[in-house]
């Protein structure tokens, strides 16, 4: 368990522009880090069987930003982490671009893997985030 404090501090945002993905890693970066994870969630071609050339998201921004700074303090007590950061996209995000990026920092490999898992899984569990799929065909369709 971790009884420290962040040494860098944590940065959540929801944001409607592209993820400056290389800045977020800097932003993480951090001289007691012998690792830096980051997980990029990336929109895809297809969602089961379904084509995709889209997706929309859409959220309850303060509640969402809340809910996300909540997980990351609750990985931050569970693994022995040094600093988290997370941007998840809001609006039109198209095929290749990311829907969210979480740059978690340790000073071991194995707590910093643990701890990205656990907030991604949490951010999709609870984070009040809306998705809708938008096919080349201009079909519309939100996820449950």
């Amino acid at each position: 368990m971790n009884s420290k404090v962040l040494q860098t501090g944590m940065f959540i945002s929801i944001s409607e522009t592209p993820v400056d993905v290389e800045g977020l890693i800097e932003k993480t970066r951090n001289e007691n880090a012998g690792a830096i994870v980051t997980f990029q969630g990336t929109v895809r071609r297809y969602t089961e069987k379904l084509e995709v050339e889209s997706l929309v998201y859409d959220s309850y921004r303060e509640m969402a930003e809340k809910t996300i700074k909540e997980i990351c303090e609750e990985a931050v007590k569970k693994f022995d982490i040094l600093d988290v950061n997370v941007v998840h996209r809001v609006g039109k995000v198209i095929l290749l671009e990311d829907s969210v990026v979480i740059c978690v920092a340790a000073a071991h490999r194995k707590d910093a893997f643990r701890a990205c898992e656990f907030i991604i899984d949490a951010i999709k569990e609870r984070a009040p985030i809306w998705k809708m799929d938008v096919t080349p065909h201009g079909e519309k369709r939100w996820r449950d």
